[in-house]
């Protein structure tokens, strides 16, 4: 699949991974495989996706180090889609992202919910900073800036934000 991401983007960390991730059937694919789907045809029957779609798909989460494909079965050979460590680290994001689509409903409305497994109480799921814990949705606190390794684009255009040690200001 050919680039979509602007030559000048190519340094930051959201174009990069929505060329990895913002595909529409790429994230419900992933959810499915967070709720336990490993195999082609339960992916096509829950998402009604076409097999030359899914198997793009697919293809591309397995190249992308998201999802390992491995053998289940030798006669004929038929392979299960296993999410990677790589994989794994994205459920934040799905959480994030149902979270977000949540809150815009009522209680009522809401046809998917995160609970704990335990307890089965309804969670609200925020992003943190791991050190201090307060909430990442104030962006007048929390901002983007240049890291150590951007170039001059990426400079330009945080230029006169606080920057990590290491990294030019």
């Amino acid at each position: 699949m050919a680039s979509r991401i602007r030559l000048e983007d190519r340094e930051c960390p959201l174009s990069t991974t929505v060329e990895h991730v913002g595909e529409w059937w790429t994230l419900l694919i992933l959810h499915d495989a967070f709720d336990g789907y490993t195999r082609f045809d339960q992916f096509q029957e829950n998402l009604g996706i076409s097999s030359s779609m899914l198997t793009t798909r697919l293809k591309t989460l397995v190249a992308d180090g998201l999802l390992e494909r491995r053998p289940y079965q030798t006669n004929p050979v038929r392979h299960e889609y296993v999410l990677t460590g790589l994989g794994h680290s994205l459920r934040p994001v799905i959480v994030a992202l149902a979270a977000w689509g949540n809150s815009r409903l009522t209680a009522a409305e809401r046809s998917m919910i995160l609970v704990d497994a335990e307890s089965g109480e309804e969670v609200e799921p925020v992003v943190v900073d791991a050190k201090s814990g307060r909430r990442l949705d104030d962006s007048a606190a929390y901002v983007f800036a240049a890291g150590p390794a951007a170039g001059g684009a990426m400079r330009s255009r945080y230029a006169g934000r606080p920057t990590v040690p290491g990294g030019e200001g």
